[in-house]
């Protein structure tokens, strides 16, 4: 147990092998039984290859992925995983990175902190927790040669203790890269601070724990086609592509099933979506390339997806 409802996995090879290698900001996807996927950052040292570090905040209501980690895993027990992915991954060439982590977004942070210190890069990082008990890997920090850099900031400290987004970001050097990762809320704040201080998008980076409460402008019916076969569907106003799409044989791997993880990405050769997600970037929003098909829809009648 790494803090209260936090509790950390050592994950290694049943063979003694090394693991691949990730970079910092990386996940693995976690088969946890019943078709369930979940993914968890990585947070231990990527110079490691002997084993990978999950930590879990088990929540209530739960949709059993943390339930199921927390009251089923046990030590000695055989686990599926997948191969690391990184949509979070840092930008070394950055003269100087800001990064900012609530509750269990300190997961890739940490990861991303061990290595900027050990390429003696400039950073400088902020925790945010609702108390010092929920603040997870905190003997960690204190014995990690960046420990000086490392402000904490606890909920039930008082006013004086929170984060103020604002005069950390306005006191940051020209070329700052942001990295900021937890819930959407507190994703949200520090993103809209930055753009409103004219950050570009380019050195916004970030890692969302939870779903924007994004809508469609107007829910309506459309077509997709999968440019594979030519076949046409039809996905009905209150149903999703994935699940239109299942119900006709044809399965695109999910997790969240919110727009959250990116599990789902699938390229778009025609046709206009409405991104309802928050793991693609704006930049490749623009180039409407790609959607989630889990919650996005098409703005216009059909989508023609690289299927």
């Amino acid at each position: 147990m790494e803090a209260d409802a936090v509790c950390a996995f050592e994950l290694v090879h049943p063979a003694g092998k090394k693991l691949p290698r990730f970079s910092a900001g990386a996940h693995i996807d976690v088969h946890m039984g019943n078709g369930m996927v979940r993914q968890y950052s990585l947070c231990n040292d990527p110079q490691e290859q002997h084993r990978y570090v999950i930590a879990v905040l088990r929540t209530d209501p739960s949709r059993g992925g943390s339930i199921s980690m927390h009251e089923r895993v046990r030590e000695g027990d055989l686990i599926e995983i997948g191969k690391p992915s990184n949509r979070f991954a840092l930008d070394e060439s950055a003269p100087h990175s800001l990064l900012l982590a609530g509750g269990i977004g300190i997961t890739p942070i940490i990861c991303m902190a061990d290595r900027l210190s050990r390429r003696a890069v400039e950073f400088e990082m902020h925790y945010c927790a609702r108390s010092r008990s929920r603040a997870a890997f905190l003997q960690r920090l204190a014995r990690a040669p960046f420990a000086r850099r490392v402000t904490y900031h606890f909920s039930d400290a008082g006013m004086l203790h929170r984060l103020n987004v604002e005069q950390v970001l306005d006191r940051q050097p020209a070329g700052t890269h942001l990295y900021v990762c937890g819930p959407s809320g507190f994703v949200n704040a520090a993103l809209t601070a930055a753009r409103q201080r004219g950050w570009p998008e380019r050195q916004l980076h970030c890692e969302r724990f939870g779903p924007i409460a994004s809508k469609p402008t107007t829910a309506h019916a459309f077509d997709v086609q999968l440019a594979s076969t030519g076949k046409v569907y039809r996905v009905p106003q209150h149903m999703t592509v994935t699940a239109l799409l299942a119900e006709h044989g044809v399965k695109i791997p999910t997790s969240c099933g919110e727009g959250v993880c990116g599990t789902c990405v699938t390229r778009v050769i025609a046709g206009e979506v409405e991104h309802l997600d928050c793991v693609l970037t704006e930049e490749q929003r623009q180039r409407n390339g790609h959607f989630t098909p889990c919650c996005s829809r098409a703005k216009g009648e059909l989508l023609v997806l690289d299927i």
